[in-house]
């Protein structure tokens, strides 16, 4: 079974966590000794950071979480953080294991404003607890030892905005230019994808628009408009581009993709079809109906679905 981001995302933490767990824990016990001196407290983290690996910051806290040292950085002391309540911050909210170590929950910085964590090591002299070691990382800095995640290949139904749904038994479609000759507009679709080298195509019906991207060119996109669709000559601008083998879409399917498409978008004047796209390679389809609803599903499941299904 492929992995969901969230499993994905359970991965990279505990293999950090592995990483940074015992040399915090071993720089928490020598700042026991020195935890009532703050200059000897300070000098501990300086000399100890370089053993944290991607750290941005380091400083202590007592167990009220409020900081008895300045933060410590690469280039060391950096002033104005001693005395800082950080009882508020999202890492401090989270319950500590009971084995006394935390790799908070990703947070927005109040710094730089960018994806954070921090990791929290209890510092203890025998039973008795002293207060907290804390290390902050930008997430930039940290390895990615994951891979990116696959887009999950179920159906998958997002709701709108609340105001259109409401509203939609009062609306009524109006013919948009890309109606009046959807035939043509679609058979043009047809053979961009098919024959031209375009694996991903987002249409936009009420508004008579389309974007492309095209295997060649994958990084820019291309917006064909209505006048666009008025001339079938468009095809000759895109060079014929054999149709990919390790597309997911079938080359023969997607003229009946886009016929039901088109069914979805002419068949009732209430509930109707905004926009869809196709993408060839992972072979997903999403519809965006006139109440604002959004469905994504693999293309097989979409082709056993007639209108009367949706209506």
């Amino acid at each position: 079974m492929t992995a969901n981001w969230k499993d994905n995302i359970y991965l990279q933490r505990q293999q950090l966590a592995e990483q940074l767990r015992h040399p915090l824990a071993e720089l928490a016990a020598h700042c026991v000794p020195v935890w009532n001196d703050r200059s000897a407290l300070e000098q501990v983290l300086i000399d100890g950071f370089s053993t944290i690996p991607n750290c941005t910051f380091l400083y202590c806290l007592d167990e009220h979480g409020v900081q008895i040292c300045d933060n410590v950085g690469k280039d060391g002391i950096v002033p104005g953080h001693m005395g800082r309540d950080r009882t508020d911050r999202p890492y401090m909210k989270e319950a500590m294991p009971s084995w006394g170590f935390l790799l908070s929950d990703a947070y927005i910085s109040l710094r730089e404003r960018r994806p954070s964590l921090t990791a929290l090591q209890l510092v203890k002299e025998g039973d008795n607890c002293l207060g907290y070691l804390g290390a902050d990382f930008n997430l930039r800095d940290l390895p990615v030892t994951s891979e990116l995640y696959e887009e999950p290949g179920f159906w998958r139904q997002i709701k709108g905005d609340p105001a259109i749904r409401r509203q939609v038994f009062q609306q009524c479609r109006i013919e948009s230019p890309m109606d009046k000759h959807i035939d043509q507009a679609l058979s043009i679709l047809d053979e961009l994808i098919t024959d031209r080298g375009v694996f991903q195509v987002s249409i936009h019906f009420s508004s008579s628009q389309a974007t492309v991207w095209t295997t060649e060119d994958p990084y820019r996109y291309r917006i064909l408009d209505q006048e666009v669709f008025s001339d079938p000559d468009i095809c000759l601008l895109f060079p014929l581009y054999p149709y990919p083998m390790n597309a997911e879409i079938p080359r023969e399917d997607i003229a009946q993709i886009l016929n039901i498409m088109r069914g979805l978008r002419l068949s009732d004047p209430t509930f109707y079809l905004r926009n869809s796209s196709i993408n060839i390679f992972n072979g997903m389809i999403s519809l965006t109906f006139s109440c604002d609803g959004s469905h994504y599903m693999p293309y097989t499941e979409f082709l056993l679905k007639g209108t009367d299904f949706w209506f």
